[in-house]
C-alpha cells in the first residue's frame, strides 16, 4: 500500500544564475520541476509514502529525475521511454520581481503517458490519488490516463485530489473549463485560486465561489489567495487561515507545496485547522529559496514558522 500516488510530467530544469533577459545568461542551475513530483516530494518529507508515476526519455535528464526522487523518498515509477526526450523548463528572472517561464515540453516523453503506463492496483491500494489539470492538457492520451486513474481510483474508494494549476501555454482558458466541469464531480480534494475556480464556475467572492464549486461534487474545497491565506470550505463549514509571512525568492512551486501540506495533514487525520494551517506553511517555505520543491518543509521545521525566533536558529 501507499498513502498517495500521483502522475504526471517532470522536466528537467535550467534555472538562469543572472537577473535579466534570457539572452544574456551565461550560467544556470541544472534541477527538475513537476507539479505532481513536487506533491509527491512535499508528502514524502512530511512522513508519508509517496508514489510518483511518469514517463521520461531515456537520457540523464530522466535518471536526473529518477534518482532524485527516489533520493527524496518517493517510490519513483519513471518509465523511460527511447522514442521521447525528457522535457524541459527554462526559468530565468527578467527583473527582481518578475519570473519568467519557458517549457519545451512537445513531444516529450511526459506528454506520451497514456493509461498503459498507470498499475490499477496500485491505484487501488492508495489512500489519495492526486492529479493536477496540467496533464489533461499535455495529450489526448495523458488526457485519458487522467480520467482512467480517477475511474479506477473511484470504483475502489480511493480519494481523488485535483489541482487546477492552470497552465495558459498548454490550453485556453475556454477548453480547460469545459474538462474540469466535466471531471470535478468525480472529485474528492479541489485545489484552486480565485481565478482557476472561476474556470470551473463563474461566480464572485471567495466564500460563493467556494460553495458553488462544492455544490458540484467535492467535500473539500481548497482556494488558495497567495500571500492573503487561504480558505477551506469542507463539510459546509468555512474555515480561513492567515499566511505566514516570509521572504519570497521564488514563488514557483508554492501551490504544489500547499496541496503537499495539506494532504500530508489530512493522512495523518489532523483536525481541519490544523491541516490548513500546514498546507499555508508549507507554501509560505517553498517560495524562500530558488526552485520549485527544494524548501519544501519537514515536519520539525513547520515550528520554525509557528513559534518565530530572533532570526537564529541556535
Amino acid at each position: 500500500m501507499t498513502d498517495l500516488v500521483t502522475f504526471g510530467e517532470t522536466m528537467a530544469l535550467f534555472a538562469a544564475r543572472r537577473t535579466g533577459p534570457l539572452r544574456f545568461a551565461r550560467d544556470f542551475d541544472l534541477g527538475l520541476g513537476g507539479a505532481e513530483s513536487n506533491v509527491a516530494i512535499g508528502v514524502a518529507r512530511l512522513g508519508h509514502d509517496a508514489t510518483w508515476i511518469g514517463r521520461v526519455g531515456a537520457d540523464e535528464f530522466g535518471d536526473l529525475i529518477r534518482a532524485t526522487l527516489t533520493g527524496e523518498g518517493v517510490h519513483a515509477h519513471a518509465i523511460p521511454d527511447p522514442a521521447a526526450p525528457t522535457g524541459l523548463m527554462i526559468k530565468g528572472r527578467r527583473t527582481a520581481d518578475l519570473i519568467d517561464v519557458r517549457y519545451y515540453r512537445k513531444d516529450s516523453a511526459g506528454s506520451r503517458l497514456s493509461p498503459a503506463d498507470l498499475d490499477p492496483g496500485l491505484i487501488r491500494s492508495a489512500r489519495v490519488l492526486h492529479v493536477s489539470a496540467i496533464t489533461p492538457a499535455l495529450s489526448a492520451s495523458a488526457r485519458e490516463a487522467v480520467r482512467h486513474a480517477m475511474s479506477v481510483a473511484r470504483s475502489a474508494g480511493v480519494t481523488v485530489s485535483l489541482d487546477v494549476n492552470y497552465r495558459r501555454a498548454l490550453w485556453t482558458p475556454e477548453e480547460a473549463g469545459t474538462w474540469l466541469r466535466d471531471v470535478v464531480g468525480d472529485v474528492d480534494v479541489l485545489f484552486a485560486t480565485e481565478a482557476e475556480g472561476r474556470l470551473v464556475a463563474d461566480v464572485k467572492g471567495a466564500r460563493e465561489l467556494a460553495e458553488a464549486l462544492a455544490g458540484l461534487g467535492p467535500r473539500h474545497v481548497l482556494l488558495k489567495f497567495g500571500a492573503e491565506g487561504a480558505m477551506e470550505l469542507s463539510e459546509g463549514v468555512v474555515r480561513r487561515a492567515e499566511p505566514y509571512r516570509v521572504t519570497e525568492v521564488d514563488s514557483v512551486g508554492a501551490g504544489d507545496a500547499f496541496a503537499a501540506g495539506w494532504l500530508a495533514d489530512w493522512l495523518a487525520g489532523a483536525e481541519p485547522e490544523q491541516r490548513l494551517a500546514t498546507a499555508c506553511a508549507a507554501g509560505a517555505f517553498a517560495v524562500t529559496s530558488q526552485g520549485d520543491w527544494e524548501s519544501l518543509p519537514r515536519r520539525a521545521d513547520l515550528n520554525l514558522l509557528r513559534h518565530p525566533t530572533d532570526g537564529v536558529n541556535r
